[in-house]
């Protein structure tokens, strides 16, 4: 088998940007209003085309990361600023301004705050809830707050519509891409939500390509179900920079149909497998699935 460096990216990988829209608008009113998305942050391949359709993904409580994960392009960085007050009501602001119906919040990891920014996500959810009008819903995707049951229980009580946080991969290959993250702390996370509040749509993605077999992702999705888990992404990772992970498999469209179909197998009612699928891409759709 050739390498994947030399062989580059496989055709259903190379993907046309999409013409016109509000592409350049949408940057404009983020950049004015100081805020930070993680399809920027993050370097998201669908970024050119969820900013043409006025979406975004806000990422809160600043632009660095207190995690060095291998597979992620934000900036790690082990002292921070305090969370911003006023963030919360300009993310609320803004999502006005882009007349947004569904909003999702995500953020980096704050492992230096006592509560893990999960008073930050609170505030900003009221926010939005508050401000934009016809009852917007609110999808955060959470860090895992160190497993801190009470931070978590913080972020369910301001009601998000769906609370979202990312396994990312298989167990075995934590070490390599998450060492400083928890798999069963992760799916604790999940269990914790419903113990909380019964009702709250919870959902988690996984990535693929980075050397996991088959037999280990659906495994993760049994893990996933088991502890409460009802909405389930699965996308293709990509290398961000040199420094970062290698891809070892690219997974066919084909592929993700099996994987799409295991899901179901599984127990899953609402599932988005694909290259280009990302944690919040197409959210709404997702949602309203």
């Amino acid at each position: 088998m050739k390498p994947i460096r030399k062989t580059g990216k496989p055709s259903w990988l190379r993907k046309s940007l999409p013409k016109g829209g509000d592409y350049q608008r949408v940057r404009g009113i983020l950049s004015d209003a100081g805020l930070h998305t993680v399809c920027q942050e993050a370097n998201c391949p669908n970024m050119f085309e969820c900013f043409s359709k006025d979406i975004s993904t806000f990422m809160i409580l600043g632009s660095n990361c207190t995690r060095n994960c291998r597979f992620c392009n934000v900036k790690f960085a082990p002292d921070l600023p305090p969370p911003d007050p006023d963030e919360p009501m300009q993310v609320a602001r803004t999502a006005l301004t882009l007349k947004l119906k569904y909003v999702v919040i995500t953020s980096v990891t704050r492992d230096d705050l006592e509560d893990g920014g999960a008073s930050h996500f609170a505030k900003t959810i009221r926010a939005i809830k508050d401000t934009l009008p016809n009852n917007p819903k609110v999808e955060v995707l959470i860090p895992d707050f160190q497993g801190n049951i009470e931070a978590l229980a913080t972020v369910v009580s301001a009601n998000p519509n769906v609370l979202n946080h990312n396994i990312e991969t298989v167990p075995s290959l934590y070490r390599i891409a998450r060492p400083q993250a928890s798999y069963q702390q992760s799916l604790d996370l999940f269990q914790n939500t419903k113990a909380i509040d019964a009702s709250m749509p919870v959902k988690s993605g996984i990535m693929v390509g980075l050397g996991e077999t088959v037999q280990e992702l659906e495994q993760t999705m049994r893990d996933l179900f088991q502890y409460g888990c009802e909405i389930i992404t699965l996308g293709q990772y990509l290398q961000p920079t040199k420094t970062h992970l290698e891809v070892k498999k690219y997974y066919s469209p084909d592929e993700f149909k099996h994987l799409e179909d295991k899901a179901r197998q599984i127990g899953f009612k609402r599932i988005a497998a694909g290259p280009f699928v990302r944690s919040s891409y197409n959210a709404q759709e997702l949602f309203d699935s």
